[in-house]
């Protein structure tokens, strides 16, 4: 008697067991087509030889990002940028409210980034130990101003620092 019963019930439960692996397969294959796909790897640095033991501007490539309410104050900075030869490869508002200048690099120390701090005045520095050193900046509502009068070189102790691969920069969008 046991095993006619079993013989009865086992086929609908075989078909149960196997529609809930079915149905969980299309639930976990919508699931990965609906996710978001991953942001690109940052690309590492490459060594980049420097000229007379000086990290000059055109070697530096700054992201340049509005964290206030002033409108186009990023752009405007970019513009400043430029003008003092730095890659601006980003221009644009930022997510995460700012009041005064961050700027934010690979280290602290790094010579792209105290060459670029010499330019804001009353900024601070973050690292976040960033593979491609570029460096961003954020400014908000309290921006204390460009130093126009800043030197576009640095001094570096190797004939080497390690910067973002070469590539022309993108125009100015946003701010």
């Amino acid at each position: 008697m046991i095993g006619r019963v079993f013989r009865i019930v086992r086929t609908p439960l075989t078909l149960l067991a196997l529609l809930a692996v079915l149905c969980y397969g299309a639930w976990w294959g919508w699931q990965n087509v609906i996710a978001p796909t991953p942001p690109p790897a940052a690309k590492p640095c490459v060594n980049t030889s420097v000229d007379k033991g000086r990290l000059r501007s055109s070697q530096v490539t700054v992201n340049i990002f509005n964290g206030g309410n002033k409108r186009g104050l990023a752009g405007d900075i970019a513009r400043a940028m430029r003008a003092k030869e730095f890659k601006v490869a980003k221009v644009s508002n930022t997510e995460q409210a700012v009041s005064k200048t961050v700027i934010i690099g690979a280290n602290a120390k790094n010579p792209e980034v105290l060459l670029v701090k010499s330019f804001f005045k009353s900024a601070s520095v973050k690292a976040d130990k960033r593979a491609d050193h570029t460096v961003d900046v954020l400014v908000g509502n309290k921006y204390a101003g460009f130093n126009s009068k800043a030197k576009t070189s640095i001094a570096v102790k190797s004939q080497t620092v390690c910067l973002p691969a070469s590539k022309s920069p993108s125009p100015a969008v946003g701010g």
